[in-house]
């Protein structure tokens, strides 16, 4: 090579400020990877014995609570006489909710395939890489997009009158803006709110919407998917 491209030799693991590596060969040497090699076990019988015996201990206790609890089965079924209100499985009762607030095709196909898409393509986007606070980078950019994002968010949630997840919401977009504000405070609360990425807060309200709308749709929704108080 003809063009002199200054090299620095140092011990550093961070690809991202040092990308280059350099091996030095000489005529006695060769590359190689030199460290120990971990004790290995086989899949069988050592991992396979467990699986078996965890699931034998899980049959046994699922076995144990049929004798004494009875199952919640209702009277036989009558296709002539539906339940009021006809609840779906508690891990669908949250996309039920939505179809409460929503149009059948937002609710149930566009909302949920926005999140399987989301979940496809958000591992090939670097979204911080470097796992820094959101309020790390350039403030008042940041603080500018989210204002717009939660007031998009605010004013198509309340057009559907969509309550379950506009209170969430507005109350996770008021703490991550407060988080900016109150993170230099001796609150160790807010410090680790002001702390947190932006991956944290998107999983945390997804987390937070999910249960809201299957506690809602299982205690909170009588005849007609009205709204009922689960104490009378």
């Amino acid at each position: 090579m003809n063009e002199k491209t200054p090299y620095t030799t140092a011990i550093d693991s961070d690809a991202e400020r040092s990308p280059r590596r350099i091996v030095f060969l000489t005529k006695n040497t060769s590359a190689k990877v030199v460290g120990e090699r971990p004790r290995q076990l086989m899949s069988f019988p050592h991992l396979v014995l467990r699986e078996v015996m965890v699931l034998q201990g899980l049959i046994i206790v699922l076995a144990l609570l049929a004798l004494v609890w009875d199952a919640p089965l209702e009277q036989l079924a009558n296709p002539l006489l539906t339940p009021n209100p006809a609840k779906a499985p508690w891990y669908f009762l949250g996309l039920q909710e939505l179809l409460h607030y929503f149009p059948p095709i937002v609710a149930g196909i566009i909302l949920p395939g926005l999140v399987v898409v989301a979940l496809i393509v958000i591992p090939y986007f670097e979204i911080n890489s470097k796992d820094e606070p959101f309020w790390a980078g350039n403030v008042q950019k940041r603080l500018l997009i989210l204002t717009i994002v939660l007031a998009v968010l605010v004013i198509v949630l309340a057009k559907f009158e969509a309550w379950t997840v506009l209170i969430p919401t507005a109350l996770m977009g008021g703490a991550m803006i407060l988080a900016k504000f109150q993170a230099a405070t001796k609150s160790p609360f807010w410090r680790y709110l002001g702390a947190r990425p932006l991956s944290w807060w998107v999983m945390t309200w997804f987390i937070t919407v999910s249960v809201i709308l299957t506690v809602v749709g299982t205690y909170f929704r009588g005849p007609g998917w009205s709204w009922v108080w689960p104490w009378r």
